[in-house]
This record gives C-alpha cells, structure tokens and sequence, in this order.
C-alpha cells in the first residue's frame, strides 16, 4: 500500500509538472499574442492620428479659401441685420475688399429705406426702391461683381468707409 501510494504520489507530481509546463506554454503564448496585438493597436491608432490630422487640415484650408475671397460675406451681409452683424464680425477678422464693399452697400441700403419709410406717401416709394437696391446688390454680390447699386451706391462707399 505504502507503494501503492508512492506511485500516486509520484503520478501526481508527474502531472503537476506537466500542467505547469502547460500553463507555462500558454502564458508565454498569451503574452507574446498581446504584445502583438500591442504593437498592431498603437500602429492603428498612429495611423487613425495621422489620418485625422490630415483631414483637419484640410478642411482648415478648405474653410479657409470659402471664407478668403469675401464672396460669403458680402452675401451673408444681404440676409437681415442679423446677418450683416455677422457679416461685419466675420470680415473684421478676416477682412476683404469685396466683403467691406457690400457691408457699406447693404448699410446704405437699409439706412436709405429706413429712413424714407417715415415720410408719408414717401414710404411706399422707398420700400421699392429700397427692394430692387437690395435684389441688386444681392445678384451682383452672387456673380462675384462690385457694381454699387443705382442712385447712392457710390455715396455709400464712402460715407461708411470706414468699415
């Protein structure tokens, strides 16, 4: 029995290193796979980087040609006082002669309008005027012309040149 127990004895341990030597395998398998998967991650996330700083820049330079030419802020300019606020903020930082032109424009148009409307019988008259001065304005400032509006136009460049 004595020997009996020897050899379970022995038979055990045999196994007990068998399964550590397994283990061992398998930890070292484990680690090598994450050390590969390690290595793949931070290339992917080198590459998203890269990717995503490209494609950044490109749209600060895509945004910055649609703003560069002050075609948008000319028409931007037309669309209330809303707008001509911020067009009058969108051309202070980047300021451009077409964009100031029609800045001045719009102003003098709705300054011209605006004060017309309080004469009666004028007031009808002005808002007309003032109208087709605006429709103008707005299809010279879509082709890409600085033409001043009939009448004051050329009034309004220089009575608000300074913005």
């Amino acid at each position: 029995m004595a020997e009996d127990s020897k050899n379970l004895s022995d038979d055990l341990n045999e196994m007990l290193d068998d399964a550590k030597d397994s283990a061992k395998k398998v930890g070292k398998k484990i680690s090598s796979s994450t050390k590969e998967f390690s290595e793949d991650a931070k290339g992917k996330a080198k590459e998203f980087s890269q990717n995503a700083t490209n494609t950044s820049n490109e749209f600060s330079k895509d945004a910055q040609r649609a703003f560069s030419d002050g075609k948008n802020i000319a028409i931007i300019a037309h669309i209330t006082i809303i707008g001509w606020i911020i067009a009058i903020v969108m051309n202070s930082s980047n300021k451009t002669e077409f964009g100031s032109f029609y800045i001045r424009q719009v102003l003098g148009i709705f300054l011209f309008s605006f004060i017309l409307s309080f004469i009666p019988f004028v007031n009808l008259v002005a808002w007309v005027i003032g109208l087709a001065m605006w429709v103008m304005s707005l299809i010279s400032s879509l082709n890409g012309e600085m033409k001043p509006v009939f009448l004051l136009g050329d009034k309004f460049q220089s009575w608000f040149k300074g913005l």
